[in-house]
């Protein structure tokens, strides 16, 4: 079983920064990794992701802003976010995804809660 543990979320003021970090309890080299966020009363959007390649793709909201990152050596993805607004608040959800043996294979963490004060 893959367990994705998130770190790093908490209270910031409005154009601060955080960095939040995401290890995987198994290797990810081969896996296309991802941030997703939720906030409340909202759909679940993709943030950013990274691909085994080294590939990145951002959302509208956060290009330019934040910046993912991935060290598979340590098995540590990472999330860099600066200029953060209050429209940034959400759980911050880490995925980890494979295409293997014909089937597409995910894994999420519980995420980490980020919270943008005006």
């Amino acid at each position: 079983q893959v367990q994705l543990v998130e770190s790093g979320g908490g209270l910031v003021q409005a154009g601060g920064s955080l960095r939040l970090s995401c290890a995987s309890s198994t290797n990810i080299s081969l896996k296309t990794m991802e941030w997703h966020r939720q906030a409340p009363g909202k759909q679940r959007e993709l943030v950013a992701a990274m691909t085994s390649s080294g590939s990145t793709t951002y959302s509208d909201s956060v290009k330019g802003r934040f910046t993912i990152s991935r060290d598979n050596a340590n098995n540590m993805i990472y999330l860099q976010m600066n200029s953060l607004t209050p429209q940034d608040t959400a759980v911050y959800l880490c995925n980890a995804v494979q295409f293997a043996s014909g089937e597409w294979y995910e894994d999420w963490g519980q995420g980490t809660q980020v919270t943008v004060s005006s």
